[in-house]
């Protein structure tokens, strides 16, 4: 079984007025099926009031993320699934719940973690 992270960037989330608890409804229930399903790993959002730091390996602690890097923003969810197929399929579910694509990616294999 592989890890996925299913992902959007703040910016893609496009929704109208009105529908914003629709859409949290929608989006803990992809969540909750996921959990009874024995998948879920992890899941949340950036908190993009709290501005990133940069952690050096002497320990120096520097505002601000890489410079050279977009933003790190949006939700994230963390899902443990035999296949890309059913990482693909939860995506789907997951982009009808948020109103908005998702971006697919598998960890590597890890034996440690």
């Amino acid at each position: 079984m592989a890890k996925y992270l299913i992902s959007f960037p703040s910016a893609a989330m496009i929704v109208p007025d009105g529908e914003w608890e629709a859409v949290g409804r929608d989006s803990h229930a992809v969540i909750d099926e996921a959990k009874a399903a024995g998948v879920y790993v992890f899941g949340g959002g950036i908190d993009e009031d709290v501005p990133p730091v940069r952690v050096s390996a002497a320990g120096r602690v520097a505002e601000g993320g890489y410079p050279w890097a977009r933003p790190l923003d949006g939700g994230f969810t963390v899902l443990e699934l035999p296949s890309r197929e059913e990482a693909v399929a939860w995506a789907g579910r997951i982009a009808t719940a948020c109103r908005c694509d998702q971006e697919l990616r598998v960890f590597q294999f890890d034996p440690q973690s």
